[in-house]
């Protein structure tokens, strides 16, 4: 089974506009391998009911926590000198070509996606170790996000092991193929 130390940091939630991008985000990051979501900007607790809902039903994937201050927990890292430094890669339309870049980021050591959201500081791009896009026109942060998991983890993202789960889908041609667990 795939497993990857991914945590994905959404940068400026705000509640009354992006519940259910944000929402989104967070369950691709879980389908897609990643261990940890980060929130910051408005605090959500709708939104980590939400999501300890979907591990609740279908098995625990995903760990979702809120950080007050981003910025101050990613320089943090970014000043760290340790060989298990995570990499920060930051998702913008503005950064580099994402499959020119992704062979490149090294696969043994942690990663943070960051994702921003409302206005992202212009200081991340010199944070990260990766200012990476899917594209350079305006797209959905949540597409830029799978893209880059499918190809960074190179489709094993989707292998990952999930503890404890009520239901379990079996892929079907023909309906929903949805079983309890016992």
């Amino acid at each position: 089974m795939a497993d990857f130390d991914i945590e994905v940091l959404r940068l400026g939630h705000r509640v009354g506009r992006d519940p259910r991008i944000t929402t989104h985000l967070a369950l691709v990051s879980r389908a897609m391998g990643a261990k940890g979501f980060i929130l910051s900007g408005d605090k959500d607790n709708k939104l980590f009911s939400n999501i300890r809902s979907v591990n609740d039903r279908f098995g625990h994937g995903l760990d979702c926590r809120y950080e007050s201050q981003p910025m101050k927990l990613l320089r943090g890292i970014n000043k760290s000198s340790t060989s298990e430094k995570p990499i920060i890669v930051h998702l913008t339309m503005y950064g580099e070509p994402f499959k020119k870049v992704v062979p490149n980021i090294p696969k043994n050591r942690p990663v943070i996606v960051v994702v921003g959201g409302a206005k992202v500081p212009s200081e991340l791009f010199s944070i990260s170790d990766y200012n990476i896009a899917v594209g350079n026109q305006p797209h959905s942060e949540v597409a830029a996000l799978a893209l880059f998991l499918d190809s960074w983890t190179e489709g094993e993202g989707f292998n990952r092991q999930y503890f404890d789960p009520q239901l379990i889908i079996s892929p079907s041609k023909t309906g929903k193929d949805v079983h309890e667990v016992n």
